[in-house]
């Protein structure tokens, strides 16, 4: 597939401006800082089509359910990401034209996305109806070290006239969501005005209450002299302002800095938002942009130096891997435990910007490898703390004795997707969360966290999947019927293997970790007892039963776990068989015919082959892999990776490459065809796992960490940073040899290709 971006290995770049790509280009360019984001729209007026998205991390909206007819147990709502007031407003007009680029005639365009750095950078040349020409060169970042801040440097030059330049910079709340189920305005302005030289506009959230504050300084220099010339405030309703009217001759350069403030109610009392935000940008400001782009750039540099991954030999698989750990970066930063990570992140409205079980699943092992502890342990602690809800969302569904459904979708806790076949069948969202405390647990060695909190939600969990279960006659086993596994073009099927095997190992580890949490932590577990109620003889010995005598679907003769029962009754259909015509099925074919048909949206048998590896044989692997993996149309965004890594295991460097490059550059090169709705956040960490896990061969095996690493023929080195259990490791690979040096902490054993061998610090 040919990529319309330029291949550069620090940035994306667009040459030369194609309206019919602005929306997908506004997702790709997006910014983030972990507390808010904006699409790549353009400062100036456009009124071409465009997806306009400023987000706010934690601000969201029940937006109430829309459905044909109503289901018990159904959610009241579904969480919305909002787009909030539009900050980065500059309207650019010269005699009675406004500059935009639907009706301009453009040249010279070329946008930018400095990932090494943090930045997008946008310039261009507009030929007005008049003739008249501008040069436009713009620049902006959200400050990774001052979170509330955000920056633009907007420089205008006349190229063929003089006359009356006049900017507008603005900040408009009057916004709208594209996806809204009623269409729903869901803001209220409740102040707005000037105070201190500070235009600020404050909006409320209709039903949840959130509270969020703009307040906005602008600067004008002309010719790199700041002009004196007091700013016209423009007010509207929802709507302010300053203009400046300043006389140009040919070449002068108008630059101006517009600086602002985003502060909500999650942080700061509302009563106080308004001076909070006037005194937070009028700060911003005296540092200056530059000053302001310093610290920025510093945080950035540390980002890179404990993320970056490096491929030599293959400037588009080294531009993909940035891409992806650039946006995991400014999208989540873990300093704020009441957060989570939505599948669009900062860069668009789709799936509400809530949280699905993906950041367990695909999430986790990246801020594990690569930040403090604290990080990940925090995206865990989001769900300790959603316990009670998901206990309220069995007890909806029909559950008791305090087992736990964790949502599929939630902003709060509490379940808000509205899907039947979703909210009810895909149960194995709970899988993923107990697989994440071991997973922490396996990556940091703090087997604490389970005293701590871990233990409480396993309960939970192993209550719920007791109760899910129930015994067979027929087949003298336990089962678990009408359920949805990760593929979901199969939806109330019976015995996914898959959320049958989560279901069994969660039990087995919930009850090893009783067993360590009683003995080594006998306090702390005499208190989970009294607040969970457990029944020690009882539970432990019903959850061991069904452990003795789950049933899976298997095919014995071929060596396969089946996806479900009646899986091989489907016509045994090949994926490159599909006419290209056809492609993606999902925006093809009818739902009916999806379902009966033999096609997998993403990894479901391997998925669990994934998680517990070192159950399976390699032969097992690999019939399981060849069987399913031609099978799989991959129209989810989380299913290349995993097929990555299992090709990468048994030896399919072809396959397991060509798998890399479209999970690393399914948005730049929009696979499928769905870009301009924003990126796939969450799929970037798994994009992350393919390179470290796949060909760098990263396991962890009985508290050690373990490499068996197979290059791609392309890539002459690779390179990545382990964090581990208080060490930062250097990997760094190529076809002759693999070395692992440790750049902060202690020695430490590790496994090279079966050999164990002792890691110094590295020397100063």
């Amino acid at each position: 597939m040919k990529s319309y971006y330029k291949t550069d290995e620090w940035s994306v770049i667009e040459e030369g401006f194609n309206p019919k790509m602005q929306e997908a280009s506004e997702s790709i360019f997006s910014l983030g800082n972990g507390h808010m984001g904006q699409r790549a729209n353009f400062e100036e007026k456009y009124s071409g089509e465009s997806l306009q998205g400023t987000y706010i991390a934690g601000i969201y909206y029940p937006d109430k359910t829309r459905v044909g007819w109503w289901k018990n147990g159904y959610p009241e709502y579904f969480a919305k990401v909002l787009n909030a007031p539009n900050w980065i407003g500059i309207s650019v007009v010269i005699g009675e034209e406004e500059l935009d680029l639907h009706t301009c005639k453009v040249s010279d365009f070329r946008r930018e996305l400095n990932m090494k750095q943090g930045f997008l950078q946008r310039s261009f040349i507009a030929e007005f109806k008049s003739g008249r020409q501008i040069q436009v060169n713009a620049r902006r970042f959200l400050s990774m070290a001052e979170e509330e801040i955000g920056a633009i440097r907007y420089s205008v030059k006349p190229l063929n006239f003089k006359g009356t330049l006049v900017l507008t910079s603005y900040i408009d709340g009057n916004v709208v969501n594209r996806d809204a189920n009623y269409d729903e305005k869901f803001w209220d302005i409740t102040a707005e005005g000037f105070k201190k030289g500070v235009a600020y506009l404050q909006s409320r959230t209709r039903k949840t209450g959130f509270e969020v504050c703009f307040a906005m300084v602008s600067e004008t220099e002309l010719n790199g002299e700041i002009l004196k010339a007091k700013d016209q405030t423009v007010q509207q309703k929802g709507y302010v302002g300053y203009r400046k009217e300043i006389d140009v001759s040919t070449h002068d350069e108008v630059v101006l800095y517009k600086y602002v403030a985003v502060l909500s109610s999650l942080d700061h009392q509302a009563a106080s938002l308004a001076e909070n935000s006037i005194q937070k940008v009028i700060r911003a400001a005296e540092r200056k942009y530059n000053g302001l782009f310093a610290d920025h750039n510093t945080l950035w540099e540390e980002n890179w130096s404990n993320s970056d991954i490096i491929i030599k030999g293959d400037p588009a698989a080294q531009q993909g891997i940035r891409f992806n750990i650039f946006q995991l970066n400014q999208t989540y930063t873990g300093r704020d435990e009441r957060l989570n990570i939505g599948p669009k992140g900062f860069t668009g409205e789709k799936y509400g910007g809530s949280t699905y079980w993906d950041t367990e699943a695909f999430l986790i092992p990246f801020y594990l490898s690569t930040e403090p502890p604290q990080v990940a342990r925090n995206l865990l602690k989001y769900r300790y703390k959603h316990l009670d809800k998901a206990i309220e969302n069995a007890v909806k569904l029909g559950y008791k004795n305090g087992a736990a459904l964790y949502p599929m979708v939630t902003m709060n806790g509490e379940e808000c997707h509205n899907e039947w076949e979703i909210t009810f069948e895909e149960i194995h969202r709970n899988g993923a969360i107990a697989f994440a405390i071991f997973n922490y647990i396996r990556y940091t060695g703090e087997k604490e966290y389970l005293a701590e909190y871990g233990l409480e939600v396993l309960i939970a969990l192993s209550r719920f999947w007791r109760e899910r279960v129930n015994w067979s006659d027929v087949k003298g086993k336990y089962v678990i019927l009408g359920v949805t596994g990760p593929n979901e073009y199969e939806n109330n099927v019976n015995n996914n293997w898959y959320t049958n095997k989560m279901a069994l190992w969660t039990m087995q580890y919930t009850l090893e970790s009783i067993d360590y949490v009683m003995h080594e932590h006998p306090a702390q577990y005499q208190k989970i007892i009294r607040k969970t109620g457990f029944r020690y003889e009882t539970e432990t010995a019903s959850w061991r039963d069904v452990i003795k005598n789950m049933y899976f679907p298997v095919l014995e003769e071929r060596g396969l776990f089946l996806q479900q029962d009646g899986y091989m009754d489907k016509e045994q259909r090949m994926a490159s068989e599909l006419p290209p015509a056809e492609r993606p099925i999902n925006q093809h074919w009818s739902w009916d015919r999806i379902l009966r048909s033999v096609f997998i949206k993403q990894a479901d048998v391997l998925q669990g082959i994934f998680c517990f590896e070192d159950e399976y044989t390699l032969e097992t692997i690999r019939q399981n892999f060849d069987f399913y993996e031609p099978r799989t149309v991959h129209e989810s965004s989380l299913s290349a990776c995993i097929h990555s890594i299992l090709a990468s295991r048994i030896g399919e460097a072809e396959k397991a490459y060509e798998l890399y490059l479209r999970t690393s550059r399914l948005d730049l090169d929009d696979y499928n065809k769905e870009v301009d709705e924003g990126l796939h956040i969450t799929s970037m960490g798994g994009t992350w796992m393919s390179v470290v896990l796949g060909f760098g061969g990263l396991r962890i095996r009985e508290g050690m960490l373990s490499f068996t690493p197979s290059l791609p023929k392309k890539w002459k080195y690779l390179s990545f940073v382990i964090n581990f259990r208080g060490r930062v490791l250097q990997v760094g690979i190529s076809n002759q040899q693999t070395e692992v040096k440790i750049i902060r902490g202690d020695q430490l054993q590790v496994e090279i290709n079966g050999k164990i061998v002792m890691c110094q610090p590295a020397k100063l």
